[in-house]
């Protein structure tokens, strides 16, 4: 099967393995994967800011770098960059040129974990991790674009993995985009109550799909000096 990969932002600057591991994935997986240099943000900060316009410039620039490669499917490492590309023929529903590739990239589009279990139909991918961890749903990707059960069915079948429970897992912990800039003092207290649950779960490692939310718990951890592992579920995924 043909896959377009998008890195995201996040990926490309502060977590580049989590890219990599990503297509390693896809490909251990039997996927051809196409990677377009010339794809940029999403867009999704100045659209969640009201920048509708601004954003746009790079929406088109997304569109036309993403289709360029006729793949069948669009696999995306992050369920909040995966809900802004299904978002876009809304945005360009005006927009006679762009709308036909807006809902074309919509359609194509795929957090990664629910690629491979809904579209492969694979449940495990012979990972194998020792420890005990504890899986962060973030809000985007639970809430909004509905993927819930995927990436637990994964961890599940990861050898050697114990994952725990613990308070207040499917609350926020504060990241949010631009919230955690325009709130910051909210933001702190929502990612401290979180990050102390996580520690009082006597887990080993945070796991995640979504790197802004794992950047934003880790950047507590390191700041009391916790030596707690955070990981990218394509991390795990890819751990022998």
């Amino acid at each position: 099967m043909n896959v377009s990969f998008f890195a995201t932002c996040l990926a490309d600057n502060v977590y580049p393995n989590l890219a990599v591991n990503s297509v390693r994935l896809l490909e251990k997986l039997g996927c051809q994967v196409h990677f377009n240099p010339r794809q940029t943000c999403c867009g999704q900060p100045l659209a969640n800011a009201g920048y509708h316009r601004d954003a746009k410039k790079s929406m088109r620039l997304q569109m036309d770098a993403l289709l360029a490669d006729a793949a069948d499917y669009v696999v995306v490492p992050s369920g909040s960059c995966a809900f802004q590309l299904h978002e876009y023929p809304k945005l360009f529903e005006d927009d006679r040129e762009y709308l036909p590739k807006a809902t074309e990239l919509a359609a194509k589009t795929r957090e990664l974990t629910e690629f491979i279990v809904n579209v492969l139909g694979i449940g495990a991918v012979e990972a194998k991790l020792a420890g005990k961890a504890v899986y962060h749903p973030s809000c985007h990707m639970t809430r909004l674009l509905g993927v819930k059960e995927p990436p637990l069915q994964l961890l599940a079948n990861v050898a050697g993995l114990e994952l725990l429970s613990f308070k207040g897992q499917d609350k926020c912990c504060g990241f949010g985009g631009t919230f955690s800039v325009k709130l910051a003092d909210l933001s702190g207290a929502m990612v401290a109550e979180k990050v102390d649950n996580i520690i009082a779960s006597g887990a080993d490692f945070l796991i995640g799909s979504h790197a802004g939310c794992l950047l934003n718990m880790e950047g507590r951890l390191r700041k009391i000096g916790h030596p707690l592992r955070v990981l990218h579920i394509a991390d795990v995924l890819m751990s022998e």
